[in-house]
């Protein structure tokens, strides 16, 4: 269980593929504070970590995460939102997250309105979620509030420090992201489809 505030970046180390899997080597401010078996949150998606050598730790993905999630565009040099599991007697700040990726969608646009920014996704609607104005979304791991909301697509509003301290500086237009759809409204939608 996450709550969708990004406690650091990580960069992409070593990508090695062993089958259908991909091991992630990375490094990130709190690999020492990490064990072996822990739950960690990259870019959304909860992997374990498998192995913790000096600086770098690394987790691996098999193939149904790399096919639901945008981690497989993921490079040597790539920054990665990080998130550690919740602590249960802890501030939820942000909202209840998962660490399940529900599927990826595209940048639409980004703007820029005098230091706080505008960004639309697009995703490929099956029914099975939604967004609501005001409601909540994670967008590679991070909790935001949706701005606005369409039948395949929404808009958040970010402020500078999320900006700055997330991956969501490099993205362009066309780059594919995590995204989490709020729990209850997810449940809301099943029951509605039956």
């Amino acid at each position: 269980m996450f709550t969708g505030i990004i406690e650091a970046t990580g960069e992409v180390r070593k990508i090695e593929k062993e089958g259908t899997n991909v091991h992630f080597t990375l490094v990130g401010p709190f690999t020492q504070e990490l064990k072996i078996d822990q739950s960690l949150a990259h870019n959304g998606c909860c992997l374990t970590v498998v192995k913790i050598s000096g600086e770098e730790y690394t987790v691996t993905a098999i193939n149904e995460t790399l096919e639901k999630t945008n981690l497989g565009n993921l490079e040597v040099g790539s920054l990665v939102n990080l998130e550690r599991c919740m602590i249960m007697n802890g501030r939820l700040d942000g909202h209840i997250v998962q660490g399940h990726v529900d599927k990826t969608g595209d940048v639409v646009s980004i703007e820029n309105i005098d230091g706080s920014y505008f960004v639309t996704f697009k995703y490929e609607e099956d029914g099975a979620f939604t967004t609501v104005p005001q409601g909540s979304i994670t967008v590679n791991g991070i909790s935001l509030t949706v701005a606005e909301s369409k039948d395949n697509q929404f808009s958040v509003a970010l402020i500078p420090y999320t900006w700055e301290f997330t991956n969501m500086k490099n993205l362009k237009v066309g780059d594919k992201v995590n995204l989490e759809f709020d729990i209850i409204g997810k449940y809301i939608a099943k029951l509605l489809k039956k």
